[in-house]
């Protein structure tokens, strides 16, 4: 499980590393929104903590902006306030749960692991638009539908939470357990899934560069 810490109190950040590194987690860590969203682009991750409070770029207007890039990871947000308003507006913006500081270590991992499990219910069926993958059938539906193969359905629904990832997380994710995947198989699999968007009437595509695979709106 990867998960993504945005806080910009040093100590604390390192206390959540050590604390989620012992709990068997890959952690990155951001210093900041603008940081944040960065990582979120290039990397999928299955629960995002963010502090609300923090420079260059808060965690709410982070978040705002990663919901409305499609990037559907669960998000805790932290705050130091108990204000109500704190929590309306982190709701409002996208946010799953929000926990006040100062808390207790085992609270913070007791809800990560409540959103894992939530975020797994929910990844049934990803949305994108108009434009549908139902993961258990490995069906795209749009206009039109169309089955996909376990590959695709995978690589696909990657994009469709994330929109960008490096060629190399493409890779890791969905070929974790074939060695001799590389770029090419990549780009084998681009052309697949672009010929499947096409037939169902969707209007995303995915594109290759040499480091980057990306989901975009050919309208947009």
């Amino acid at each position: 499980m990867r998960i993504l810490i945005a806080e910009d109190e040093g100590d604390l950040r390192d206390v959540l590393e050590a604390y989620l590194t012992h709990a068997e987690y890959t952690v990155d860590l951001a210093e900041n929104g603008e940081q944040a969203l960065k990582l979120a682009r290039t990397k999928a991750y299955d629960v995002i903590v963010m502090d609300i409070m923090m420079p260059v770029m808060d965690g709410v207007t982070a978040l705002k902006i990663l919901r409305e890039e499609g990037i559907m990871a669960p998000v805790l947000l932290l705050t130091a306030k108990a204000e109500i308003g704190d929590r309306i507006r982190g709701l409002d913006a996208g946010a799953d749960d929000y926990l006040t500081k100062p808390f207790a270590m085992g609270e913070l991992l007791a809800r990560i692991r409540s959103l894992v499990r939530r975020g797994g219910a929910q990844a049934a069926v990803l949305r994108l638009g108009p434009m549908e993958l139902d993961i258990r059938e490995g069906m795209l539906r749009c206009v039109n539908a169309i089955s996909l193969a376990g590959r695709e359905t995978s690589m696909l629904a990657l994009l469709m939470r994330s929109r960008r990832l490096s060629v190399r997380e493409v890779l890791r994710q969905v070929w974790a357990d074939e060695e001799d995947a590389d770029a090419d198989t990549v780009s084998l699999y681009v052309r697949y899934l672009n010929g499947k968007l096409k037939s169902v009437g969707a209007v995303y595509r995915v594109h290759l560069t040499e480091e980057w695979v990306e989901l975009s709106d050919t309208e947009g």
